[in-house]
């Protein structure tokens, strides 16, 4: 047995130094295309390239491996080529250990600079600025629906969407304390409702406190006697804080959808998703007339939201999600005709949608 286990590490050993062996050899290739892209004065990061890397390698695979194993190992090595290309810097909604962070570094890994941002639309500005390559910004919950303050950022910003991230939420009771003790549990709003249930029927008395992010909770509840937080394994780990109770969400589907905003737009990928919005006229059906170019081309809508225009009483925005890329023979046209008929029409942009088949978490 000792004779066998030797001979499979020796064999692991050297397939460990061809990987290496590949591994540079792709560097330097990532190298010379950052130089290329820097020459042309072309974008560093492409989502377009990226989703087919990945929709490619995720093809290959061979049992015992899975898609996903792969997926996360090809997002660091991503990672390494967008460090050798350039030095990215991703804004995001932190402070760090929140979960867009977690978002970002699913997306973009380990080894590009991240910075932290104090609110949603400071996101939106450092990458404005130019301050930031890109920033990550939350969308939308699967249980508690829509983030409105991203919504409206889009209203005033010239800035695409060009990615969209999609995180399974997974919420912890974090506390130096048992449960029997936990007299005050601090977290985000949205994260109180997803939890509504559980905290119900395990702590009814407990004093929830409503604070600015999960990553706050924790560094809270890491200071006050019988207090917990509600938050992610990474701020467990970052404030060294036990998880006292697992996975406590209601809904075992409790999903959050991330955009990546930046001054790109991604090609084609024959997988892509949409997103606009508009205002319309107010007259009776105009909300009809706007969608009806939808269906007559059979463009699918997968997201309708409003929003108050905050300029004018019963003024609404519209949001819409559609199937497709925006140079879509009939999406064109779709688009062309709505222009027609709304007030005002913005197309926030078109890009991957490869991720909605890909393994979440």
């Amino acid at each position: 047995m000792k004779k066998e286990l030797v001979k499979l590490r020796k064999a692991i050993d050297k397939l460990d130094r061809n990987i290496i062996k590949l591994l540079v050899e792709r560097a330097k290739i990532s190298s010379a295309i950052g130089q290329l892209k820097t020459k042309e004065n072309t974008s560093i990061y492409c989502p377009d390239r990226e989703q087919y890397v990945l929709r490619r390698v995720s093809q290959l695979v061979k049992p015992p491996l899975t898609s996903k194993a792969v997926t996360s190992i090809y997002r660091e090595i991503m990672s390494s080529s967008l460090a050798l290309e350039k030095p990215l810097v991703i804004a995001y909604l932190g402070p760090a250990a929140t979960f867009t962070h977690q978002a970002a570094l699913k997306k973009f890994g380990s080894l590009v600079n991240y910075q932290a941002c104090d609110s949603i639309s400071s996101v939106f500005v450092e990458v404005e600025k130019n301050n930031a390559d890109y920033g990550v910004v939350p969308i939308e919950n699967s249980i508690e629906g829509a983030v409105t303050h991203t919504l409206d950022m889009f209203i005033d910003s010239d800035l695409k969407i060009c990615a969209q991230i999609l995180l399974e939420i997974s919420h912890n009771l974090l506390s130096h304390f048992p449960i029997g003790e936990v007299e005050r549990i601090y977290s985000h709003p949205m994260v109180f409702g997803q939890c509504r249930l559980w905290l119900q029927k395990n702590l009814p008395k407990a004093q929830l406190i409503e604070v600015s992010s999960t990553t706050h909770a924790a560094q809270e509840a890491a200071k006050q006697k019988k207090s917990a937080a509600i938050a992610s394994t990474l701020a467990a780990e970052l404030y060294q804080l036990p998880i006292i109770a697992h996975n406590i969400q209601d809904s075992g589907h409790n999903i959050t959808r991330f955009f990546v905003i930046g001054k790109t737009q991604p090609k084609p990928t024959g997988h892509d998703k949409t997103s606009l919005m508009f205002s319309i006229k107010d007259k009776v059906g105009a909300l009809y007339e706007m969608l009806e170019p939808f269906k007559r081309f059979g463009v699918n809508l997968s997201k309708i939201e409003s929003r108050p225009s905050k300029k004018k009483a019963w003024d609404y925005y519209f949001f819409i999600d559609l199937e497709g890329h925006q140079n879509h023979r009939y999406i064109k046209k779709s688009l062309e005709i709505l222009e027609g008929r709304c007030k005002f029409l913005k197309i926030l942009g078109s890009y991957p949608a490869s991720e909605d088949n890909y393994e979440v978490g």
